[in-house]
């Protein structure tokens, strides 16, 4: 379902700011969710959409997942929550999917048919992927790393092949799906709060997530108190961060 956005993206960014209380309003559970399927849209490494979503909107849990969110307000005031989880552990099915979408999308024909196109997107899904994010123990990603740090001293070559690159590349790519939650939910007059300060573990436990998951960000959602936001917006001067080159 489209939202009739009362915002454009630029009023919605301007809009956008960290909600640390929000009123005792409720908002309407099918918006958010339309603000999450748009937050799928987002940009992912390979495509492979290696995150999950967790909505909340049982009072109950919201207040478990509050304490565990170390009594922030913008948790316990919180209308509902929106939880956003990667799962690298996932690359696999992922890539099964990509590439079941590859072949329907060449139609109904052999493989000796395939264009050069064809066969390069399929090889990646099918040896290039699998070469990067297969592991046992950080060795196998060690020697990749080092036989990558070799060939790169002749040339161009992508380095990020060790477990822990992967799994930042699955943050990177959940990030950008809970900036594209939080500038939708902006553009309907929504709010929102992304929170880094919880207990991790106590949160997997309470919405049931596998021990190979691992929660990128926790957004409280609702809609501004008058002193929901904590003062004016600061930023570095824009002179500090940009460079022209």
């Amino acid at each position: 379902m489209a939202i009739n956005n009362e915002k454009t993206v630029s009023e919605a960014i301007q809009y956008r700011r960290s909600v640390r209380v929000f009123k005792k309003e409720t908002i309407d559970v099918e918006k958010v969710k339309d603000c999450i399927r748009l937050a799928t849209l987002a940009p992912t490494s390979s495509n492979l959409q290696l995150w999950e979503f967790y909505h909340i909107i049982s009072p109950e849990i919201i207040q478990e997942i509050a304490t565990a969110s170390l009594d922030q307000n913008a948790a316990k005031t919180a209308s509902q929550i929106v939880i956003v989880v990667t799962r690298k552990d996932l690359w696999k099915n992922r890539v099964r999917s990509n590439i079941a979408h590859l072949k329907a999308q060449y139609g109904n024909k052999s493989e000796s048919e395939y264009s050069k196109r064809e066969k390069f997107a399929l090889n990646y899904y099918q040896k290039i992927v699998p070469t990067i994010y297969t592991d046992f123990l950080g060795i196998l990603g060690q020697i990749k790393y080092l036989a990558f740090l070799v060939i790169g001293l002749f040339k161009p070559i992508y380095r990020q092949v060790r477990s822990s690159d992967m799994r930042i590349v699955a943050h990177k790519s959940a990030g950008l799906a809970a900036q594209n939650f939080m500038i939708s939910m902006a553009a309907i007059n929504y709010d929102t709060c992304p929170m880094e300060g919880f207990d991790s573990s106590r949160i997997k436990k309470i919405i049931n997530l596998p021990v190979s998951s691992e929660i990128n960000m926790v957004l409280g959602c609702g809609i501004r108190e008058e002193q929901g936001v904590y003062g004016e917006r600061f930023r570095i001067p824009f002179e500090e961060v940009y460079f022209k080159i």
